[in-house]
């Protein structure tokens, strides 16, 4: 079992930064595929980016260049860093593990809210 616990969502205007982290309870950390996915009312949650243990990252194309998904494997930590963030990125975004090779070991956090507005 693991529990994550996302921090740092907020009110930005556009064009700022804002940065989240997402904290993982429970061992072997590092054997899940972290990511990051954010979700708006009536639409599916969909990814924003992953990255593996071995530090390969994955982002969608809307972020791509803007956006930056790191992990702290000793500190059981992943992060999203937000740059020039646009109206658009607003959502509520949720932390995500996914083991390697354990299918249904798949867990999600809480949900944190990101609001872009002027």
């Amino acid at each position: 079992q693991v529990q994550l616990v996302e921090s740092g969502g907020g009110l930005v205007q556009p064009g700022g930064s804002l940065g989240l982290s997402c904290v993982a309870s429970g061992s072997n950390f590092n054997l899940y595929v972290m990511g990051w996915y954010r979700q708006t009312p009536g639409k599916q949650r969909d990814l924003v980016a992953s990255i593996r243990s071995s530090g390969a990252t994955r982002y969608a194309d809307s972020v791509e260049g803007r956006f930056t998904v790191s992990r702290d494997n000793a500190k059981n930590t992943v992060y999203l860093q937000m740059n020039s963030l646009k109206p658009e990125d607003t959502a509520v975004y949720y932390c995500n593990a996914k083991h390697l090779w354990i299918s249904g070991f798949d867990y999600w956090g809480q949900g944190t809210q990101v609001t872009v507005s002027s």
